[in-house]
């Protein structure tokens, strides 16, 4: 350990016994750097700061691959048939469906509503039997009661109909593909070999009474002496909305309104069906339909 020098040594002599040139530097205070770069400011007021991902623009960014270029359909579920290839003689399973005075009521557009969509109704209903709220909304728009009503989102205002505008079968053509939505079968409360296919206890050997019984629903101690959530009980069974992807559209009639698709879709017969693009094959090529706010007046005869 080296000696400890006495506390006059470390001491300056007094200015008037320093010669005038001599200056003493100053000596910079020497602290740690911190590797972290600054965090950036939570609020939105520098130029350099990244976009945030919660406001409306974002989320229609994000849905605008995904969302349909035009709107879909309505249609009734007349039932299921099939088709014959006359040249192999293959069967082919289909359903078909028919779409029944179906019009654009109204718009919703992303200055009023945040997002584009169109409302369609179809069918017809007596006016004495629909509410004087929705009856001013047919009236305000100049259409006539619609039984069944349904919203499509599409991409932008190029996907928006003329109100009063009727959307037939034509609509559609041969070989293009739809996701067809509508509700199932509602079957009731049923029990846990009907609704997830439980193989159920035991049919012999000493088993009274719990033959279709479900079993037990959790542990004692291990679980935490509770049921876990989202497990498989007994309870209602049916009646959601159920979205069959990619139907191959086989033929059109435009005069009955008829479309034949391909295979099965959900629902009985007689239930409403939303027909709209698929999502996850490339966007049929049609004819864009100008904006509501363009008049056909103003239109070049080769657009119209």
């Amino acid at each position: 350990m080296p000696p400890r020098l006495h506390s006059a040594w470390t001491q300056f002599p007094p200015a008037f016994l320093l010669p005038e040139p001599l200056t003493f530097l100053s000596i910079t205070k020497r602290g740690i750097k911190s590797i972290h770069p600054p965090r950036p400011n939570r609020f939105n007021l520098g130029p350099d700061l990244p976009v945030l991902t919660s406001t409306s623009t974002a989320a229609l960014a994000r849905k605008a691959n995904t969302l349909p270029l035009r709107t879909g359909a309505l249609a009734i579920k007349k039932g299921m048939t099939a088709v014959y290839d006359p040249e192999t003689g293959r069967r082919t399973p289909c359903t078909v469906v028919q779409l029944d005075r179906v019009e654009v009521v109204s718009h919703k557009t992303r200055q009023r509503n945040g997002y584009f969509a169109v409302q369609v109704g179809a069918g017809w209903k007596h006016p004495s039997n629909v509410t004087r709220p929705l009856l001013g909304h047919f009236a305000e728009h100049e259409v006539s009661p619609k039984r069944h009503l349904a919203e499509f989102r599409v991409r932008d205002e190029s996907g928006l109909l003329a109100v009063g505008e009727a959307i037939g079968a034509d609509w559609f053509r041969p070989g293009e593909y739809v996701d067809a939505r509508a509700n199932c079968k509602g079957k009731g409360f049923a029990g846990g070999m009907k609704r997830h296919g439980f193989s159920g206890q035991p049919a012999s050997h000493g088993a009274s009474l719990v033959h279709r019984a479900m079993g037990s629903a959790g542990q004692s101690q291990g679980g935490g002496s509770r049921v876990y959530p989202g497990k498989k009980m007994a309870g209602r069974m049916g009646g959601q909305q159920v979205t069959v992807q990619n139907i191959k559209i086989l033929s059109v009639d435009t005069d009955a309104g008829l479309v034949v698709l391909r295979g099965c879709i959900s629902g009985p017969n007689g239930c409403v069906v939303k027909l709209q693009d698929a999502i996850k094959k490339p966007w049929p090529e049609f004819l864009p339909t100008p904006p509501p706010s363009q008049s056909a007046e103003g239109l070049s005869p080769a657009t119209v």
